[in-house]
């Protein structure tokens, strides 16, 4: 027989054969990224699994299902851009990209925040800014959206806004406006104006309507065509009832050119009687000195350090001293509350230094401190007057009232108070004459914390009520008869000869109203008139209508200066090119949005 040779087998070097096995032996059946945990005598355990990315050991019992949950849950973007481009995992430090809705939602967002908080446009291109909004986001390739998708939003949000103003507008019966100019950095002039109402829900609302860039000199008749055009342009000139403004000459004529009430501002009246009040007291040279020795340290940051180690060394608060301006209201008294408690430290600084100031005498410091107690209750009372959050209006004459109570001279005050206070109280009067003291009246009695007219003359209260009368049989609430809806003229002088009970009735009516009105106890003086009206307004519906016209009016026309504190913080010199539309959008969204 032929044997038949054996076959040639591969010759395999011993090494070669061994790795092929212990690979084959390690690796955990068809799943790839795992492999069989090593014994310290080199066996293979394969009953625990090590992951290949991240070392993790895993108890394997024949089956990968919990093996695959970590490859997916962990590891998915192990080869996922060969495999399925486009899909993998994304890690803690990293993630997708921000979706559409939500890269809207940013930029209106960075929009709201440039107009409510008055930052400047170009805020979108600095690139810290980009940073923090890819730290926020959490997308490395977010870009902020640039100035001209910034002011799109900006108009878009001001239309907005401008709509909720314009429906509380068309909803209100009566509004009150106060106005006043202002000049930018870049000498441009500026009408601002505020609207104050009180909606039925008997919630007082104020906010700005306009900053508008005027070009005209401020004549009483451009001012008067100013206050009309926007009154036309909101559609309220027939709800306006009074428009508040400062003293100033053409403002009054203005106001006297315009169908409205004109309210003359109360807080800029106390401010003028102060200034001319000092300046024919006692008080000017130990003010001045008071000046020099503040001025000493501002301007001087070593004298300041110098003050500062003093008040340590006394124990007291380390704070710079105060320098009074004329056009800031309450800064005298300011810098007189500053200098008084440092009086010690301040001389201690002196003396340590060379300089020609003339220091305080023991008398002085005496006048500065009773120069305080008359300015307190002046501050007091501008600031209860400057509110726009409340009512302030109802509250003039009794303000008025406790300050001419408050500089009563007495036998202890030296003559440089009595001066003080005299002049004080004269020059209050005469300015308090030129104020519309009719408005206010009707206010104050429509005011359920002051409807006693303890503030009005007692020879004058009844004419106040009779007043208050009238305005109820000429309410526009009240039914009209006229020649073409009522009945034919003979058939009204028969109703009267007849002696028809039904006019007498309509006189009497305005009476039991203010007669139930007046029998109201009053209420506290930390209690809300509103609220009081708010619980009380079906029992004097009629008496209703006019406590939202008087209440409404503001007391002075601070408002219109928070508004150009605003516009000053957006018109800056940085700033200085922006237009004029653009000044009034951002000024009145920082207003509108100021409580949100």
């Amino acid at each position: 027989m032929r044997r038949i040779p054996p076959p040639i087998l591969p010759i395999i070097p011993p090494d070669t054969e061994r790795s092929s096995n212990m690979e084959q032996d390690e690796q955990v059946g068809p799943l790839e990224g795992f492999k069989f945990k090593k014994n310290k005598d080199g066996t293979i355990n394969k009953q625990t699994v090590i992951c290949t990315h991240c070392n993790r050991e895993f108890q394997f019992h024949r089956t990968c299902s919990s093996l695959k949950y970590h490859l997916n849950a962990k590891h998915a973007f192990v080869g996922a851009s060969s495999a399925t481009p486009g899909l993998r995992q994304t890690t803690l430090s990293e993630r997708r990209p921000v979706s559409k809705s939500n890269s809207d939602k940013l930029t209106n967002t960075i929009a709201k925040w440039v107009a409510k908080d008055c930052r400047p446009i170009c805020i979108v291109e600095d690139k810290g800014f980009a940073d923090v909004l890819k730290v926020a986001s959490l997308d490395t390739s977010y870009k902020p959206p640039c100035r001209g998708t910034i002011m799109k939003s900006i108009h878009a949000l001001y239309e907005t806004e401008k709509g909720k103003k314009e429906a509380a507008l068309a909803q209100a019966e009566y509004v009150a406006l106060t106005g006043d100019h202002w000049t930018s950095v870049s000498n441009t002039n500026y009408l601002g104006v505020t609207a104050h109402l009180i909606t039925k829900a008997w919630e007082l609302q104020s906010f700005a309507l306009t900053i508008m860039k005027t070009e005209e000199r401020h004549f009483a008749e451009a001012c008067a065509e100013q206050f009309q055009t926007v009154a036309c342009k909101w559609e309220i000139e027939r709800k306006v009832t009074t428009i508040g403004t400062d003293s100033a000459r053409n403002m009054i004529a203005a106001a006297r050119i315009l169908p409205y009430e004109h309210m003359p501002c109360i807080a800029h009246v106390i401010q003028r009687s102060i200034t001319v009040s000092l300046a024919d007291s006692g008080f000017v040279p130990a003010l001045a000195k008071c000046r020099k020795i503040v001025g000493h340290f501002k301007h001087s940051p070593a004298n300041l350090t110098e003050l500062n180690a003093e008040q340590v060394k006394l124990g007291q608060q380390q704070e710079p001293l105060i320098q009074d301006v004329p056009t800031r209201w309450n800064s005298t008294l300011e810098m007189v509350k500053r200098i008084i408690p440092n009086q010690a430290a301040i001389k201690a600084t002196l003396d340590q230094q060379q300089h020609n100031l003339v220091m305080l005498t023991p008398a002085e410091w005496d006048k500065l401190q009773r120069l305080e107690t008359l300015l307190e209750p002046c501050r007091y009372v501008t600031q209860i007057l400057g509110g726009e959050a409340y009512v302030s209006c109802s509250v003039v004459l009794p303000a008025l009232c406790h300050l001419h109570r408050v500089m009563e001279t007495s036998d202890e005050d030296p003559a440089y108070m009595i001066r003080f206070k005299t002049k004080f109280k004269d020059d209050l009067g005469s300015r308090q004459e030129h104020t519309n003291n009719a408005w206010l009246k009707i206010a104050t009695a429509l005011d359920p914390r002051f409807k006693d007219l303890k503030s009005v003359p007692k020879a004058d209260r009844e004419e106040v009520w009779t007043k208050l009368g009238g305005l109820l049989r000429e309410s526009p609430g009240r039914p009209s008869h006229t020649t073409e809806d009522g009945p034919p003229k003979k058939k009204r002088n028969l109703l009267l000869q007849l002696g028809s009970d039904s006019e007498s009735d309509e006189e009497v009516q305005p009476d039991r109203a203010l007669h139930r009105y007046r029998a109201e106890p009053t209420i506290e003086m930390t209690d809300c008139p509103l609220q009081w009206w708010s619980s009380h307004a079906g029992a004097h519906d009629k008496l209703a209508p006019l406590a939202r016209k008087y209440l409404a009016t503001p007391a002075s026309s601070v408002p219109c200066e928070r508004l150009f504190s605003l516009a000053g913080h957006i018109v800056q010199k940085k700033r200085s090119a922006l237009l004029s539309e653009n000044v009034d959008k951002l000024v009145c969204l920082s207003n509108w949005l100021k409580d949100e």
